[in-house]
């Protein structure tokens, strides 16, 4: 059996497992919901990946964690930071220099890189929860509608809604008081996914090629067609957008197992 290389990205919302062979393809993952134990999640999400992959836990040779609860993976042999393995991931698809937007479940960054994969600029949306899944969901719930049927019912939008605010909180009163005057669900949604883009827009300029990512855009990819629309040009998207982080430190573990190959080092897994 060829040895398995794992990158676990505990993020506050989802955590994500990534399991790559020797040859940087991937052969298992898994998503899950965070919850209140990132130890036990991350430990599902190691098992169902490596299920997935049809390894065990005797097949890793190195594990990289990263994200927010990256301390919480006990089988981690070093941590990365998740804007590093967001850059490392995106890199592996698409090895230029590019300009990356990440939409995660809390917090969204804009990550520049140069054509030989080095960050050259990052800004992260730490204060708000506008431009984020936490937006999203919060605005499901104000229009009582599954989260899962967001991108559907912005794709039917004929005479999108225009909110004025970018604060979760205005924007919350703003969509009761367009369900209030009348409108169609469909066209606030838009509203609500066109107000998210102009947040995120407003964080920096974009610059060369631009690649999206996270678990906001694998779940609601109208939310791409509508950023090409914002900037005018064509969006790239990693085959795996939620995975891109675990992916990313999972790269970070093969190099890893190869620098301690050369330099002799014998590590207990």
């Amino acid at each position: 059996m060829s040895p398995a290389y794992v990158g676990v990205d505990v993020g506050a919302s989802r955590t994500k497992a990534a399991v790559l062979d020797a040859d940087r393809n991937l052969l298992g993952y898994a998503v899950k919901k965070s919850g209140v134990d990132f130890s036990a999640t991350a430990l599902e999400c190691l098992r169902e990946s490596l299920d997935m992959a049809g390894r065990s836990e005797t097949d890793i040779t190195y594990t990289v964690s990263t994200g927010y609860g990256r301390s919480n993976v006990a089988c981690a042999s070093e941590t990365k930071t998740e804007i590093g393995c967001h850059a490392r991931g995106c890199y592996h698809y698409f090895p230029r220099a590019v300009t990356i937007i990440d939409i995660g479940g809390q917090d969204n960054k804009i990550i520049r890189l140069d054509t030989e994969g080095r960050r050259t600029g990052f800004k992260m949306n730490r204060k708000c929860a506008a431009g984020t899944g936490a937006f999203l969901e919060e605005m499901a719930s104000r229009l009582d509608i599954p989260l899962d049927d967001m991108d559907a019912l912005a794709r039917r939008s004929t005479d999108m809604v225009r909110l004025g605010s970018f604060c979760t909180v205005f924007s919350a009163t703003e969509v009761l008081e367009n369900i209030r005057k009348g409108k169609n669900i469909a066209d606030i949604v838009k509203g609500v996914f066109f107000s998210m883009i102009q947040r995120i827009l407003e964080m920096d300029s974009l610059s060369e090629d631009v690649v999206m990512t996270g678990g906001v855009v694998a779940n609601n990819p109208y939310i791409v067609t509508m950023t090409e629309e914002q900037i005018g040009r064509s969006v790239l998207v990693a085959p795996y957008p939620q995975l891109t982080g675990a992916i990313g430190a999972a790269l970070y573990a093969i190099d890893a197992a190869r620098a301690d190959r050369t330099n002799g080092v014998k590590r207990k897994i």
